[in-house]
């Protein structure tokens, strides 16, 4: 399989324009069939700085970080698109609050374009929402993004391969020490996934913990590797 090539900064989503605005979202300039401007375009902070390859979080040339090594994830290399601030963490709230399905096929271009030259799962599997904070929402922003990712890379998917059985208290309503218990026996697996290299996609990775105990499900059950692909990464604190 190959990834397609990719403009995931304005032109790879022509859809329409009862789908899609003509002025920027952002800051309201005119941009025909675009999403954003050029000058908000050239404003979002893209991951590009040296970081460790296990959890993103920055690190000397790119070297797994002190805390990796000390506590390793269940998951074996994160890759993010960019940086959790702004402008991107605007669209990123737009689109999962907001329900503005297009910026996910935006933000989705963005990471497939990132994770060209990846080493090539055989498997797709987005984060799941409790069943309650589905309906509430109306759909699951990491399901939406892992739709894009498959179509455009060829990527197997497999959206209901992992199930949140627990109703969990919202991680960012806690302290940072406290969301890994919350989040503890969350998830169960609904596939086999025995011996496959297996992705999980997400919209943000915060301090990891969901995703390192879907990781860890995934690892117990026999996944050969897990890694993370997400749209995008808080820097602010340490990952797993």
């Amino acid at each position: 399989m190959s990834i397609l090539p990719i403009d995931f900064l304005n032109n790879s989503l022509k859809i329409g324009r009862y789908l899609l605005p003509h002025d920027c979202v952002l800051c309201g300039v005119s941009v025909g069939e675009a999403l954003l401007c050029v000058a908000c375009t050239g404003a979002l902070p893209h991951h590009d700085q040296p970081a460790c390859p296990q959890c993103a979080l920055p690190a000397a040339a790119g070297q797994t970080c002190g805390r990796c090594l000390a506590k390793p994830p269940a998951f074996q290399r994160t890759v993010a698109a960019f940086d959790y601030r702004y402008p991107l963490a605007e669209l990123l709230h737009r689109f999962k609050y907001g329900g503005q399905l297009a910026l996910g096929r935006f933000l989705a271009d963005a990471l497939a374009g990132r994770v060209t030259g990846e080493r090539w799962p055989d498997l797709l599997i987005p984060m799941p929402l409790y069943p309650t904070r589905l309906r509430e929402r109306g759909f699951n922003q990491a399901v939406e993004i892992a739709k894009r990712m498959a179509m455009v890379t060829g990527l197997p998917l497999a959206f209901d391969a992992l199930a949140k059985v627990r109703d969990t208290a919202p991680q960012a309503s806690l302290p940072w020490k406290e969301r890994q218990a919350n989040v503890k026996g969350a998830f169960a697996l609904t596939a086999d996934i025995a011996g496959k290299r297996v992705v999980l996609v997400d919209d943000v990775m915060t301090t990891g913990a969901t995703l390192n105990e879907a990781a860890r499900v995934l690892m117990k059950s026999g996944a050969s590797e897990v890694a993370v692909w997400v749209v995008a990464r808080t820097l602010s604190k340490a990952g797993a």
